[in-house]
């Protein structure tokens, strides 16, 4: 597969490993190490191989992901706002105000959005205004495994043609299609997903 700028050993091995690379692979590229798009690759062309497989490499894709985010996210809560600034160079408040009032959404939208659609600056704020960690849980896992399952199901249906639809990031509209409509089923349902406390003034 031609992933520019991702060194040979990633592309080689991460893939061999199954289940297991791709959540290495989430767990890095939602970590410390950014990863663009290999994940998302990998998850497609094991499902166009085994398709029978695919809700096992979405669940584990989603599982590595949100490991990576959990280490963010308690890094950024234990750092607060300095750690933010440093990390984004920006003023935290428009996305605090934003975490403040829809905690839930603030996780599930941008967990289920797909690349270019930064992420990790979010799972950052979430840490930083301290969505509560069940919340940033449910909907991390929810958002990235919607995502990864909708990669994998065009893998498991359109084989290498799903590859080229990623790429191009035709997909986002689906995804948001999809997040749009768990957020609606979120905020009438879920408890947490309406605002139920005060966040620290930023």
């Amino acid at each position: 597969m031609n992933w520019t700028g991702v060194t040979p050993w990633v592309k080689a091995t991460l893939p061999a490993l199954g289940g297991v690379g791709v959540c290495v692979s989430a767990f890095l590229d939602s970590s410390f190490v950014p990863l663009p798009l290999v994940t998302d690759l990998i998850v497609v062309e094991l499902s166009s191989r085994h398709a029978a497989r695919m809700p096992y490499y979405a669940a584990m894709a989603a599982l590595g992901s949100l490991a990576g985010c959990i280490w963010i996210y308690a890094l950024a809560r234990k750092g607060g706002q300095a750690y933010y600034r440093n990390r984004q160079g920006s003023s935290p408040g428009r996305i605090h105000r934003w975490v403040q009032k829809y905690p839930l959404m603030s996780v599930l939208l941008p967990a289920v959005a797909p690349f270019p659609v930064p992420f990790k600056p979010f799972v950052v704020a979430q840490g930083v205004f301290q969505v509560p960690f069940v919340p940033f849980v449910v909907g991390t896992f929810v958002g990235r495994g919607a995502l990864f399952f909708i990669e994998g199901f065009l893998g498991m249906r359109y084989g290498a043609m799903a590859r080229e639809f990623v790429l191009h990031r035709k997909a986002a509209s689906m995804a948001m299609i999809v997040a749009l409509l768990a957020v609606f089923v979120a905020s009438r349902w879920l408890p947490f997903g309406r605002r139920s406390e005060q966040f620290p003034a930023g």
